[in-house]
């Protein structure tokens, strides 16, 4: 037979109660058969921990292929393997040339995340759209994915773009940028979060 030992740490001097909850049925807890801290906290769909970065500034780029968008990137370092990672995002972004497509992708360090199947040529985006003939206006992106990184090791997501029509790619601006009350300057953020699975 098994032997269930509480044992009291020598340094500390509170004292621990366990105390049952006001029921009338036998409960029976059944710990793991291995080493380590029971969490209450780390229950499946918890959030364990949040990252979130917020950019302010204005981000141009005549890339036609993919680049990382400067400041709206986080690092996270899951506690367990098996947890999930949920990004979202909002995003303002325009072409500042006329009727040009520009497209963003969600990444995980190097690696593309959500976005749509290989077929041809075409590219594989989170989101896309194409700028006005107006310019006063940003797209507003709003975009969310469940990630399954499975490490334990610090992990980087970030938002991606590309001007595919070329033009150039501005965020937090809109095509025009005129200095006008009618116009605006926008903010964009990434968020992730730690969900215990």
């Amino acid at each position: 037979m098994s032997i269930v030992k509480i044992q009291g740490n020598a340094s500390g001097t509170g004292e621990f109660t366990l105390a049952s909850p006001n029921g009338n049925t036998n409960r029976t807890i059944t710990l793991p058969d291995a080493t380590g801290t029971l969490d209450r906290t780390n229950r499946a769909g918890n959030v364990l921990q949040v990252v979130s970065a917020t950019k302010t500034d204005v981000f141009t780029t005549t890339s036609t292929s993919w680049v990382d968008v400067t400041g709206l990137s986080v690092s996270i370092t899951p506690t367990s393997a098996t947890s999930k990672i949920l990004i979202m995002a909002n995003i303002q972004m325009d072409n500042a040339s006329s009727n040009q497509r520009f497209f963003f992708r969600f990444a995980r360090n190097s690696t593309a995340i959500c976005v749509g199947d290989a077929v041809g040529n075409r590219a594989q985006a989170t989101n896309t759209s194409q700028s006005s003939t107006g310019g006063g206006v940003c797209t507003p992106f709003n975009g969310s994915f469940l990630d399954s990184p499975a490490t334990t090791s610090s992990t980087t997501y970030k938002i991606q773009t590309a001007a595919i029509d070329a033009g150039t790619i501005v965020v937090n601006r809109s095509m025009g940028d005129t200095d006008a009350s009618s116009y605006a300057r926008s903010a964009s953020t990434i968020t992730v979060m730690e969900i215990a699975a």
